[in-house]
C-alpha cells in the first residue's frame, strides 16, 4: 500500500505499508505522535469532579540486524546518537477534558540519517504510572511527515488493550534498503522501558 499525502490511512493491527513517496522517491522524514486523555472522575459519592493524570511514555529503540540495541530514545535520553532521532519530551498528565486533538508527546526520525547499521526501529508505549490503558479515554498514534498526516493508529478504544500498561505501537524495518513500517498495536506484560526492550529482542531476535 503507498502512502498519500493528500489523506491519512487509518491503520490496524498488523498492517504494513511501504513508506514511499507518491514520485515514488524514498521517504526522509517521518513524525510520530501520540495524543491521550486524562482520567475523568468523580468523588465524594460523585459530586465532585477530579482528574487523573495520565502517564505515557513514547520511545523508539533502534536495533541491528542480530538484535542487538543501538540506542533507545526516551523520555531521559531526548535525542539519538547519530541526531537522527528527536524526542519531544516528556508529558506527564495527557489532555484535560475533551481531545485537544494535539499530539502530547512527538518523536521526529530522519530516515536518512539514521545510522546504516540500524536494521530496526520499534515504537513502544509503556504507562509510568501502570494505568490500566482500559481506564485511558483516548489515545492515538498518528504519522506524519512534515505536516501532513499519513496515517492513525487509534489504541484505547480496543477492548485487547484491557488489563496491559506497555505496549508496542509498531516498528520500521528496512526491505532493501528502503523503510517500511509495520502497525503491530500489541499489548505486552512488560512493566517498562527495560522489560520492552527485553521483550522485543526475544520476540524478533
Amino acid at each position: 500500500m503507498e502512502l498519500s499525502k493528500s489523506s491519512g490511512i487509518s491503520l490496524k493491527k498488523g498492517s504494513k505499508i511501504s513508506l514511499l513517496k507518491d514520485d515514488g522517491g524514498k521517504l526522509e522524514y517521518l513524525r510520530v505522535g501520540v495524543n491521550w486523555g486524562a482520567i475523568q472522575g468523580k468523588a465524594l459519592f460523585g459530586l465532585i469532579n477530579h482528574q487523573v493524570n495520565v502517564d505515557l511514555d513514547a520511545s523508539i529503540s533502534a536495533f541491528d540486524r542480530e538484535m542487538n540495541e543501538i540506542y533507545t530514545v526516551y523520555y531521559n535520553e531526548l535525542v539519538s546518537p547519530d541526531g537522527a532521532v528527536t524526542h519531544t519530551g516528556d508529558d506527564l498528565v495527557g489532555d484535560a477534558g475533551e481531545d485537544d486533538g494535539l499530539d502530547n508527546e512527538t518523536i521526529q526520525i530522519h530516515l536518512n540519517e539514521v545510522q546504516p547499521d540500524v536494521d530496526q526501529i520499534f515504537l513502544y508505549l509503556n504507562s509510568y504510572k501502570k494505568q490500566d490503558f482500559a481506564t485511558i479515554p483516548f489515545a492515538e498514534v498518528r504519522m506524519y511527515t512534515k505536516n501532513d498526516v499519513l496515517a492513525t493508529f487509534n489504541m484505547a478504544s480496543n477492548p485487547d488493550y484491557a488489563g496491559y500498561v506497555s505496549m508496542i505501537m509498531g516498528r520500521l524495518y528496512k526491505i532493501e534498503g528502503n523503510w517500511k513500517f509495520e502497525a503491530l498495536g500489541e499489548p505486552i506484560q512488560s512493566k517498562d522501558i527495560e522489560g520492552t526492550i527485553t521483550y522485543l529482542q526475544i520476540k524478533f531476535g
